[in-house]
């Protein structure tokens, strides 16, 4: 297996772009496998490295259909549904809590 080629952050090649600078011109990578990598030191820290795809070989971003964007609401709608009470809370249950504030913190709730 072949390496692939490592840039400087900031001094990769035309042509190359990582998945949010396709996701900003309507494109996606489309299949086509990791070309390089740049990477962005870091100090006492390892290096931030963002994966480089072919912007020719790109093909454009698929439009959301009607059931799509059911299935969108219907997830988004299940992460701000409390287990314990069944209540949309109105805003997304933190993964911390596992269920809304109110339930989570009664004592409060009822003061």
């Amino acid at each position: 297996m072949a390496a692939i080629p490592v840039y400087p952050w900031r001094l990769a090649p035309e042509g190359l772009a990582t998945l949010r600078q396709l996701r900003a011109k309507g494109l996606r990578p489309g299949g086509q496998g990791v070309v390089a990598q740049i990477e962005r030191p870091r100090r006492r820290r390892p290096p931030l490295v963002a994966y480089l795809y072919r912007v020719e070989l790109a093909k454009p971003v698929q439009p959301m259909t009607p059931a799509r964007w059911a299935a969108l609401a219907k997830a988004n709608r299940a992460r701000r549904t409390c287990p314990q009470c069944r209540t949309d809370a109105g805003y997304v249950i933190p993964a911390s809590l596992g269920v809304c504030v109110p339930c989570a913190y009664p004592e409060q709730a009822a003061a």
